[in-house]
């Protein structure tokens, strides 16, 4: 009997580069008016991305079971090496969050401006 194979999994993060990159500050303060706030923006949404990584990684290994934890299996079990290996490649949450904050797809608000308004 065959083991079932690993779904395949797309890279939505393809335009995001791998290398960190040299950025420029004034440029992430130009969407709040404030560098802190730019960066407390851009570090909440990593934390967003980080999360959703990890729960698309783990619902892609649960599929391979929780068995007795032997040499064999682990040696044995190639798509789901694979598939660690994919998620590795990619870029780090934080890579996509400046990338995205940089492309203006992130959203988000401030009360405190809001009410002071």
């Amino acid at each position: 009997m065959q083991k079932p194979k690993a779904p395949a999994v797309k890279n939505q993060f393809a335009n995001v580069p791998t290398a960190l990159i040299t950025r420029d500050v004034a440029k992430f303060v130009e969407p709040t008016g404030n560098v802190y706030e730019s960066l407390n923006v851009i570090a909440r949404y990593s934390n967003q991305v980080a999360i959703t990584m990890k729960n698309e990684i783990n619902e892609k290994l649960a599929e391979f079971g929780n068995g007795p934890d032997n040499l064999e299996e682990i040696h044995e079990n190639r798509e789901q090496i694979e598939i660690s290996r994919m998620y590795e490649r990619q870029p780090k949450p934080i890579q996509v969050a400046l990338e995205d904050f940089k492309e203006s797809k992130v959203y988000w608000r401030n009360p405190a401006k809001e009410t002071a308004e």
